[in-house]
């Protein structure tokens, strides 16, 4: 059973968003990808969060451009968390998704990531962080994530 569920708002989005499943995957987390839009399928939205969290999904990451509504439709049918990452996919170089994915009412909040790749790898690490709350090995595994950043700075300022 995916533990994280990865929404994307088109099949355009998938090389962006590739790098969090990748991590996930790294991670060792069970995931698993999907296409559905706030606005041109908001029945199929509706659905599959309610068949994730019957299944146990603990945590959903949503990636959207434009009006970027996605996280928010998710957001208003789990308590779950859901996970914005804003894609540039307007002349407004993603200003617009940003905004769209920060600004939620009270009460049905968006954890609201950098645009594109990078956010896609921090909404990844996030998601672990999450489930490492109740996962020692996850924890684990993180930390030694950290540890290899750390040792790949030193090599390179050695490297001097």
């Amino acid at each position: 059973m995916p533990k994280v569920a990865i929404f994307m708002g088109s099949i355009s989005d998938e090389e962006t968003m590739r790098p969090c499943s990748d991590l996930l995957k790294e991670l060792g987390v069970d995931h698993e990808f999907t296409i559905s839009s706030a606005h041109r399928t908001p029945e199929r939205t509706s659905r599959l969060v309610a068949e994730y969290e019957a299944d146990g999904c603990q945590v959903f990451i949503c990636a959207a451009g434009l009006a970027a509504h996605l996280a928010g439709a998710v957001a208003a049918k789990t308590t779950k968390p859901v996970l914005g990452v804003p894609l540039t996919a307007s002349s407004l170089g993603g200003l617009d998704a940003m905004l769209a994915t920060v600004q939620m009412p009270p009460g049905f909040p968006v954890g609201t990531f950098a645009l594109d790749k990078v956010g896609a790898k921090n909404a990844a690490w996030f998601a672990a962080q999450i489930l490492a709350l109740h996962d020692v090995a996850l924890a684990a595994k993180i930390v030694d994530a950290r540890e290899g950043f750390k040792a790949a700075v030193e090599k390179a300022a050695a490297s001097l």
